[in-house]
């Protein structure tokens, strides 16, 4: 296919000749590949073929899910950057700006876990410092198979201490997260990471490529072989031999070099030397400079032999598509390229010029001044095909969520020795043995660590702070994909309320199976409607994020899981409340109300390892309710403290707040009266709940303030000292243990598998 408009580009001397084959390798369809030969007007280079086959993957293009995307609120008047740039802004008062995101690296983890959940940390931070904020904190949501399985002790030790170390490295605390070991991610493990950072508003610079003839630079790290191809792979299922074949496409880190890349760029954003800057993630350079330059309406011409190299011989295909890490593509103002070299000098990094802005719009790629690549810019960003697929709900879902659960709710009297069982198990144990491996302090902002519901960051010279917190249960999303998705947001903003915060804006993380597959697509298109539904109601924009689809193994995909990002402000830091009972006399407030499902809970799956049954219902005005009474009551300080209920139940909530860290746990003595089951009001884990801690004088305010906002609201007992033990009474069934008992089974009970075999068959 031929124009004579078109340039014609030789083949290249090497490269191979493009066939179907070459083109299904490259993840293109026949449709597609017309598509780009209709674009072209002739038939691409091997070069050119490698540019689309990048930009126009899921993981850059968002072909199976921009349509969806477009669906979600990202508006409100604190919005001062929405999705389209390195990551989303908020307005945090006096001033100051909040930058955040989270982004997945899910498949490189799958394949080398420590490579693949440091790189991840890496990317992220880049993405934060970019716009022109300081990273001030980062969260990790991870998923596993069972910590039975020695392959996943294997995955799960390699990516805690992937994140650990990069982020210890680089000096950046680590404030929150979440885990969870299920049969449902046995075969790909979810690593996502969220970072914050904190900049004043007039610091924001974005990723556009302006001025024809402005100079492209290179900075940070040279470019070498390692994560070529890497966001294709993002793009497809992995098999049982992914981990050699595909080991080549997992990124190498460096955190050393990274601290010094964010210093230099912080410092070239402050200098006034540069319009735009981009970090080289995912499809390397090909995705920076397309992307800057189809923000800036303009074109890019790049020369391949100026781009600073590690390794002898690089191919313009390689080094376009090398996703090396720590690595920069700033836009120079003409005439102070040395300046930004005489700032990466001093960090002991190299800055090169590889090319300059143009006003031809098109995407120019030069080796020895001879042109390789000549594709029009805008359709590699703007012209990827999008699509809007068949969902269909499969049956076997609806099976197990129609399944009759009574069998498993007809236990009564003495449930101690199941609720011990609970508290074994690794969702509900304490975290305390992963996130004691992260420098949680460092920077000294931290005012609440890890452990309770949100993670909390001092604004340094104010009186504010920030919280931030990471939320999603796949076993509701895959039981019923909507509801799940609307509970994954209302847990995260009961999170942030407990510790004093008003929930602000969201970032998401959506991690699905394979779109191609009605049952999958299903579960995407009735997720994103109802984190829609959610975000609209709490007035939660989502200011940018991230989409990881395909991840399957040999066709068995992992639950669904849109992971919710969420941060909130506190406006005195003085206020901030904790989880932990704070003082043996207080009363103890039940807010909300159990709803009587057991669908879906972590009791099912630790008696029966059964994920079935309707998942807990979901009432948004409620929960919104119970949001502004509980931000009502810390206003007025009436709380002593405030926790989440959720994973667990009662039950389990009940005795994470007597534990606390476990320096100085307390007791309980509580009697619920509810009509219902004793399983499912110990266990039961229906949303809308918060148990919240009060002195006796303030108890009647407490109820009278959640009587305001039509909040249920009853006393159910009293935090006691240690000595008098845990105690649960419910209609026709009870626990009781001693506090040592609960510690042992809380603190002591999860194996030490962070000294697990190194190689991937343990």
């Amino acid at each position: 296919m031929t124009n004579p408009t078109a340039m014609q580009v030789p083949p290249r001397d090497g490269d191979p000749e493009i066939t179907p084959e070459i083109v299904a390798d490259h993840g293109l369809t026949p449709e597609e590949y017309e598509k780009v030969l209709k674009i072209m007007g002739r038939d691409p280079t091997f070069t050119e073929l490698g540019v689309f086959s990048a930009m126009w993957s899921e993981h850059c293009g968002y072909k199976n899910s921009k349509r969806l995307l477009r669906l979600l609120p990202t508006q409100a008047p604190w919005v001062i950057q929405g999705p389209g740039e390195n990551a989303g802004v908020i307005d945090v008062g006096d001033g100051y700006a909040l930058a955040f995101k989270i982004e997945s690296h899910n498949h490189p983890s799958a394949v080398e876990p420590y490579q693949g959940a440091a790189t991840g940390v890496g990317g992220i931070l880049r993405d934060i410092f970019t716009m022109g904020a300081r990273p001030v904190a980062v969260l990790d949501s991870l998923r596993f198979g069972d910590l039975d399985s020695g392959r996943v002790r294997y995955l799960f030790a390699g990516v805690v201490n992937g994140v650990g170390d990069y982020g210890n490295c680089v000096g950046i605390p680590n404030v929150g997260g979440e885990v969870q070991f299920d049969r449902g991610y046995e075969g790909n493990p979810i690593v996502n990471a969220m970072c914050l950072g904190l900049m004043r508003h007039e610091e924001l610079i974005t990723a556009a490529a302006t001025g024809n003839g402005a100079p492209l630079m290179a900075v940070g790290a040279r470019t070498g072989r390692d994560g070529i191809h890497g966001a294709t792979f993002a793009s497809e299922e992995l098999s049982e031999d992914s981990d050699e074949s595909s080991r080549p496409q997992v990124q190498v880190g460096d955190p050393f070099t990274e601290k010094l890349l964010l210093e230099a760029s912080l410092e070239l954003i402050a200098s006034g030397a540069i319009s735009g800057i981009q970090d080289m993630g995912a499809a390397g350079i090909t995705s920076s400079a397309s992307e800057m330059a189809g923000r800036g309406g303009s074109g890019v011409e790049l020369e391949m032999t100026d781009v600073p190299v590690r390794e002898d011989g690089m191919t313009p295909y390689e080094i376009l598509l090398s996703e090396s890490q720590e690595r920069m593509l700033v836009v120079a103002h003409p005439g102070r390229e040395d300046e930004v070299r005489e700032i990466l000098e001093k960090w002991e990094l190299e800055a090169a010029v590889i090319g300059q802005v143009t006003d031809d719009g098109k995407f120019r790629i030069l080796e020895n001044g001879n042109v390789v690549g000549d594709i029009p810019a805008l359709p590699l960003t703007d012209g990827c095909p999008t699509y809007e697929r068949e969902g269909i709900e499969s049956e076997e879902v609806i099976a197990l969520r129609e399944m009759d659960l009574t069998e498993h709710m007809t236990e009564e009297g003495d449930l101690t020795k199941d609720f011990l069982l609970l508290l074994r198990s690794p969702n509900v144990a304490s975290k305390r043995w992963i996130y004691e491996q992260y420098d949680t302090t460092v920077r000294t902002g931290t005012a609440v660590r890890p452990g309770g519901d949100s993670g909390v960051i001092r604004i340094r010279g104010t009186k504010r702070a920030i919280a931030a917190t990471t939320d999603c249960n796949g076993r509701l999303v895959y039981l019923e994909p909507r509801t799940g998705a609307m509970a994954a947001v209302a847990e995260a903003a009961r999170n942030l309320v407990c510790v004093g915060a008003l929930p602000t804006a969201i970032t998401n993380n959506l991690n699905f199976g394979n779109p191609l597959k009605t049952h999958i697509y299903y579960q995407l298109r009735e997720a994103v409607l109802g984190m829609r539904e959610a975000c609209s109601a709490f007035e939660t924009p989502v200011t940018g994020g991230n989409v990881s689809l395909f991840n399957e193994t040999d066709g068995k995909a992992i639950y669904p899981t849109p992971v919710i990002g969420m941060v909130g402000v506190i406006d005195d830091v003085s206020k901030i409340i904790h989880h932990a009972f704070k003082s043996a006399g207080d009363d103890i407030v039940l807010l909300g109300t159990n709803s009587g499902e057991i669908g879906g809970s972590e009791y099912l799956y630790v008696t029966s390892k059964l994920v079935a049954g309707n998942p807990p219902s979901l009432d948004l005005e409620a929960e919104r309710l119970l949001q502004q009474a509980v931000l009502k009551m810390n206003h007025e300080e009436v709380l002593n403290s405030a926790h989440d209920c959720s994973q667990g139940g009662l039950a389990a909530t009940l005795a994470e707040c007597a534990l606390g860290n476990g320096e100085t746990p307390l007791g309980v003595s509580a009697e619920v009266d509810e009509d219902l089951a004793p399983i499912v009001s110990l266990f039961g884990e229906s949303h809308g709940r918060i148990i919240a801690s009060t002195s006796p004088e303030n108890t009647e305010r407490v109820l009278a303030l959640a009587a305001l906002y039509d909040v249920p609201a009853k006393r159910i007992g009293t935090v006691t000292d240690m000595a008098s033990g845990f105690s649960i009474k419910v209609r026709s069934g009870s626990v009781q243990a001693r506090m040592t008992d609960l510690a042992e089974a809380y603190f002591g009970s999860i194996p030490n598998i962070m000294d697990a075999p190194t190689g991937s068959e343990a």
